[in-house]
């Protein structure tokens, strides 16, 4: 095979330039805070009354929105993948509106349908004495919200990619679509189906629009790094740096780990 660059394919040499200041552009913030970041003091800082209950909620909260994408997504992927039915443009545009949508746009929304107020939450409220809002169950559902559409589309990317000529041999071998399914089409999507719940962790533990506005920012209880970091945006910068810093790491570490399985998606 030739490794040699076509001539048509040569990028201009304007568009190299802008595509070099454009990389430079998108890495500037992590550039800054790795800069800024206060490495002598950081032991200190991160021990203070609060950080680590915020660490231990949004690691909690992250990992159970993720499980939560993950049993809605996986389906709702399957369905958008191979399922054929009027309005199905309509569901998957249903899917991205999260993506596009602000998240203090999504927390009102929430709010309101799931407040206590809302037409869902009162009957939560109602028959079974469930609030959401103002709760660490509120921050779940709030992150999920917006990590959901990364499960689902990466999903549906996994299945479309599979031979399905593979399951229909299966059947033809007397396997129901629930054993076709475990045996042959979810082994087969394992590398989208990891990719998928690492994107919606770490989308699930920056959120913050969502979080603040439909759950608050009560310490020991709904407050995470996102809002931890807000407040002390207020008070000590250092700090503020440091606890972007923990949000930072974990979401470098997931693009490396995926670095291999983004083919797959496209």
């Amino acid at each position: 095979m030739s490794t040699r660059t076509e001539a048509g394919d040569r990028a201009p040499r304007v568009f190299v330039a802008i595509g070099v200041l454009a990389a430079l552009f998108l890495a500037l913030p992590v550039i800054g805070l790795v800069l800024r970041a206060p490495w002598s003091g950081a032991a200190e800082r991160l021990t203070r009354p609060g950080v680590g209950d915020a660490i231990r909620l949004s690691a909690l909260c992250a990992t159970a929105s993720t499980a939560v994408s993950l049993a809605l997504g996986v389906p709702l992927g399957w369905i958008l993948a191979y399922a054929r039915f009027p309005g199905r443009a309509l569901l998957r545009a249903v899917v991205l509106v999260p993506l596009l949508l602000p998240p203090l746009v999504s927390g009102v929304g929430l709010l309101s349908i799931l407040g206590r107020r809302g037409v869902a939450g009162r009957w939560l409220d109602d028959w079974f004495g469930v609030t959401l809002p103002f709760s660490t169950a509120g921050v779940i559902v709030a992150v999920a919200f917006v990590a959901l559409p990364f499960v689902v589309i990466t999903m549906e990317s996994g299945f479309r990619s599979v031979d399905r000529r593979l399951g229909l041999a299966a059947a033809t071998l007397g396997a129901g679509p629930a054993s076709v399914a475990r045996t042959v089409t979810l082994p087969l999507v394992a590398p989208s189906l990891a990719a998928g719940g690492a994107l919606a962790w770490a989308r699930s533990l920056g959120e913050f629009g969502a979080t603040v506005t439909f759950a608050g920012n009560l310490p020991g209880r709904t407050q995470t790094l996102p809002l931890a970091t807000f407040l002390a945006l207020e008070s000590d910068l250092d700090q503020a740096v440091l606890l972007s810093m923990l949000m930072l790491f974990p979401t470098l570490i997931v693009l490396a780990l995926l670095r291999n399985r983004w083919r797959p998606l496209s």
